[in-house]
């Protein structure tokens, strides 16, 4: 009996002793015809109002509802400084379109206009990696029903892919 109690109550003393996981994925697709890189980048909230509190110096900050500035403000200038593209060795402008709310998790819109053909994208995303070393920030890359995909964590946040167009 004693034996029994102990397999029943060991695997939830397990799963709340672990370490939770940090990630994001981030998928960028090539739209061709419109000639412009269309992005979709998803956050754990959580995760995402530790990192806003400690740049912004706000410990009771509240990425529902923020005060004074949006959460699209905040963003916006958080992943200029986090998030860059580059498609053969030149730095894209990146527009950050907005976001939206699903589950308990952010999804951020983000596009580059006017790509020329390009072959290789380098990518750098370190969001998050300021807070929490163990983040891991995949990145799926879509181009010609093609995919790739990079892994990026603190020991290498910035890595580039190789597609035949």
């Amino acid at each position: 009996m004693v034996l029994a109690a102990y397999f029943l109550v060991l695997p939830s003393f397990i799963l709340t002793s672990l370490h939770p996981l940090h990630v994001s994925v981030t998928e960028i697709e090539m739209d061709h015809k419109d000639k412009r890189l269309e992005i979709m980048m998803r956050v754990f909230m959580d995760d995402l109002e530790v990192t806003l509190r400690e740049k912004y110096k706000t410990p009771d900050l509240d990425v529902l509802n923020p005060k004074g500035r949006t959460l699209d403000q905040m963003m916006d200038e958080y992943l200029k400084q986090h998030f860059k593209i580059a498609l053969d060795n030149k730095a894209q402008a990146m527009k950050y379109l907005g976001h939206e709310q699903e589950g308990e998790a952010f999804i951020f819109y983000i596009e580059v206009d006017k790509v020329k053909k390009w072959k290789t994208i380098q990518i750098q995303n370190d969001i998050i990696m300021e807070i929490y070393d163990d983040q891991s920030n995949l990145v799926h890359v879509t181009s010609n029903e093609t995919v790739r995909s990079l892994r990026l964590t603190t020991k290498r946040s910035v890595d580039q892919l190789t597609f035949e167009q």
